[in-house]
């Protein structure tokens, strides 16, 4: 579970999922959306724990944005931790490939065959 840093913040630590607990089908879902898609990609591209919630440049707002990175916790494929004011998020790249050998590569590499 995500800790929350001292002095806290006035929201709830994040709860994660295990990717051992996610079906295929939850996992193909949450990967399924253009924006969820967009999410783990420019993760992918960044270093662990250096993207807020806010850096990243998708055509919803803030609403929309934390169900989309809800979804991505709920299929096992994002952490998030709380640094202060801001939420960063980290992918969850080799507890995700260890329960999905393949996968995260066969969608990071879509752009290339499409």
């Amino acid at each position: 579970m995500a800790n929350q840093t001292a002095g806290g913040s006035h929201r709830a630590a994040p709860v994660h999922t295990d990717p051992e607990d996610v079906s295929v089908l939850t996992a193909l879902s949450a990967l399924a959306d253009p924006v969820r898609l967009q999410l783990i990609r420019e993760l992918a591209g960044s270093p662990v724990w250096t993207r807020s919630c806010g850096s990243f440049d998708v055509p919803v707002g803030k609403a929309a944005l934390s169900h989309h990175f809800s979804v991505l916790r709920g299929a096992g494929l994002v952490e998030q931790r709380d640094e202060g004011p801001k939420r960063v998020n980290r992918l969850r790249r080799e507890e995700f490939d260890a329960r999905f050998p393949g996968l995260l590569d066969l969608v990071l590499r879509a752009d290339e065959v499409e």
